[in-house]
């Protein structure tokens, strides 16, 4: 079975997110660690990452994973929001590495009034001045593929592998993907032939070893439209069919899979819960004969690759 979880609210306690993912049947969690739309964030206690860790074991769920501000733009040509960026990446890793968090999911950065080729730059200057700053940690980054609304870098395939290619580092670095960003931003995954497309070129571009977490979620917008809306699984441009293609992947099913669909209802009212538990029961319904449809998948990957060999 593919590893599922969603992201939870860190309201009352970090503690609480987990609590609240294996209440509706998580197997793994996604977190902030601090109010993802402030520069400024509340100290982190020795006794809040124990009482997580200990949570965490307690529950059973695992591969904690926490989500970086909004707010940082480590492409930013501006000087001022360029230095303010980096300081607080740097702190997002200093708050995971507190409270035991392998990864932090950050979206690259947009490059406002420059170009795409200065932006990635700036991105690479800015992850080696902080892995500079903030030392050896455990805790890694994962670059979040994006939709590309505006000038947001990351949609392409082609600017997360140049990140990596210009880091110092390029270690501390992985990705993550996220499937309603994949359709924005022209990479479609609906039928068992452009999913696969999709995925191997995935890997020839980055390498399907780097994707380290994968963010779950269908598509209000169509395919190519570079505008990021979430929508329920199944629900969206993607369709049931795209998920259930990646869900019965054998590639990926070590990679824990986290929804970030919406938390109201039609209504505009907050019913995180009960969506979260929609949304799974949806997912884990995809996965039944999951062990004969990877095994006809196989061999339709290998008649293929034999056919092209043959031409």
């Amino acid at each position: 079975m593919p590893i599922l979880g969603a992201h939870q609210s860190i309201a009352g306690g970090y503690y609480r997110a987990v609590a609240l993912a294996a209440e509706i049947g998580c197997d793994c969690v996604q977190l902030f660690t601090k109010n993802n739309n402030q520069w400024r964030a509340k100290a982190l206690t020795d006794d809040d990452a124990a009482r997580f860790q200990a949570a965490l074991t307690k529950s059973g769920v695992k591969h904690p994973l926490a989500h970086d501000s909004y707010l940082i733009n480590l492409a930013a040509p501006d000087e001022d929001l360029w230095h303010k960026s980096l300081e607080a990446y740097a702190i997002e890793l200093l708050r995971a590495e507190h409270l035991g968090i392998p990864y932090v999911v950050m979206h690259p950065g947009s490059y406002t009034t420059t170009s795409e080729a200065a932006g990635l730059k700036r991105i690479v200057q800015a992850f080696d001045q902080i892995h500079d700053k903030v030392g050896k940690l455990k805790t890694k980054t994962l670059l979040e593929n994006t939709a590309g609304q505006g000038t947001a870098l990351g949609w392409r395939f082609e600017h997360l592998a140049a990140i990596f290619d210009g880091v110092g580092e390029p270690k501390r670095l992985g990705v993550c993907i996220d499937t309603c960003h994949l359709l924005a931003a022209g990479y479609p995954i609906s039928n068992a032939k452009n999913y696969e497309a999709t995925i191997e070129k995935l890997d020839r571009t980055v390498g399907l070893k780097l994707v380290k977490a994968i963010h779950l979620n269908d598509s209000k917008k169509d395919l190519g439209s570079r505008v990021d809306r979430h929508e329920h699984i199944g629900r969206g441009k993607i369709g049931l069919e795209g998920f259930r293609l990646l869900l019965n992947d054998p590639r990926f099913a070590k990679v824990p899979m986290y929804l970030e669909t919406p938390k109201e209802d039609a209504n505009g009212e907050p019913n995180g819960k009960v969506l979260d538990q929609m949304n799974l029961k949806t997912l884990r319904s995809l996965t039944a004969g999951a062990k004969e449809w990877r095994a006809s998948k196989q061999t339709r990957i290998l008649q293929r690759r034999e056919s092209q060999a043959r031409f």
